[in-house]
């Protein structure tokens, strides 16, 4: 709950600088967070040492400066990692960031999904699925592709909180249960 909270706050902070700022102040700190992060949970050393309280802030806050230089951050999100370090919140990059592009796809009117299917997909089917669905939602969509062969056949479709079950798995499982209750 605390890591919500805190993921919640820096990274509203954050997309507001960005908003006064323009649409490309706003992706560029996206951009620039998802870098980090990905560097920070890319090595396990690194979140051991923004989680250490033994170690000094200005060491951890000089060792910031050095990944941020690597990536080329811009001088905004530089200040941001500096608070985030003086308030010993580098540990919650990765909420921060998932947050973050929350507040971005809402921005931008973007959904993500989820699709799974029993077998691998072409590009062009791909392609005309994610195309039907902004269509039918009237949204730019955004989606991720999964091969799981326990779902025997059809589609699972995941889309924020809610799950559209369009499998062979899930339909023999209803039948199972109306032949239990002897329907």
């Amino acid at each position: 709950m605390k890591q919500e909270i805190i993921a919640k706050r820096y990274s509203r902070a954050l997309f507001a600088i960005g908003q006064e700022e323009g649409p490309e102040a706003l992706k560029r700190y996206g951009e620039e967070l998802g870098a980090f992060s990905d560097l920070v949970s890319g090595e396990p050393l690194l979140l051991r040492i923004f989680k250490n309280p033994i170690i000094r802030v200005e060491d951890k806050k000089a060792l910031v400066t050095k990944i941020l230089d690597k990536i080329g951050a811009s001088q905004v999100f530089k200040n941001f990692c500096m608070l985030l370090a003086e308030k010993k919140r580098l540990p919650y990059i990765m909420d921060i960031r998932n947050y973050y592009q929350r507040l971005l796809d809402l921005y931008e009117g973007v959904v993500r999904g989820h699709l799974i299917t029993a077998i691998e997909i072409s590009d062009d089917k791909k392609e005309k699925i994610r195309t039907s669905l902004e269509q039918k939602m009237a949204k730019k969509f955004v989606l991720e592709f999964q091969v799981d062969d326990k779902i025997l056949g059809g589609v699972v479709l995941k889309v924020g909180d809610k799950v559209y079950d369009a499998s062979l798995k899930a339909q023999l499982n209803i039948l199972k249960e109306k032949i239990k209750r002897g329907e």
